[in-house]
C-alpha cells in the first residue's frame, strides 16, 4: 500500500472505530508511538506496549461522547490529520481533546505515530 492508501484506510477504520483492524492490517510489529513530554505514556515502543497503553486509555475514560478526523495530508512517507476526541475521564472530568497526529510509512506500514497537544 501506499502512504495515501494508508492514510486513508487509517482515517476509515478509525471513523468506524475498528481499531483491532487498524493495529493488525496497518502497524508494523515495531512501531513506536508518542506522546507530548510529560504524559504518562510518553512513549512505546511495539504493538504489545501499545495495547496496553490504549488499554489504560479506555479504562480511563468514564463516558465516551463522539470524536472526529480530520482528512489526511500525505508527504511522501509521512501524513497528518487532526483529531477532536470528547470523553468524560474517572479522575479528570469531561474534556474535549484537539490534536494533531502524526505518522511515518516505511515498506508498506505505519512505523511511528506521533501526537501533539496541549496537556
Amino acid at each position: 500500500m501506499t502512504t495515501q492508501e494508508i492514510a486513508n484506510r487509517l482515517v476509515e477504520l478509525c471513523r468506524k472505530g475498528d481499531f483491532k483492524t487498524v493495529y493488525e492490517e496497518l502497524y508494523s510489529p515495531d512501531c513506536v508511538s508518542i506522546e507530548p513530554k510529560g504524559s504518562e505514556m510518553e512513549i512505546c515502543e511495539g504493538l504489545e506496549a501499545m495495547a496496553a497503553k490504549g488499554k489504560a486509555w479506555n479504562e480511563s475514560m468514564e463516558e465516551f461522547h463522539g470524536s472526529s478526523l480530520g482528512e489526511p495530508i500525505v508527504a511522501d512517507n509521512h501524513f497528518c490529520m487532526t483529531m477532536m476526541m470528547d470523553a468524560t475521564f474517572k479522575d479528570v472530568g469531561r474534556e474535549k481533546m484537539n490534536e494533531l497526529c502524526l505518522y511515518e510509512v516505511k515498506d508498506g506500514k505505519i512505523v511511528k505515530e506521533q501526537f501533539f497537544y496541549t496537556l
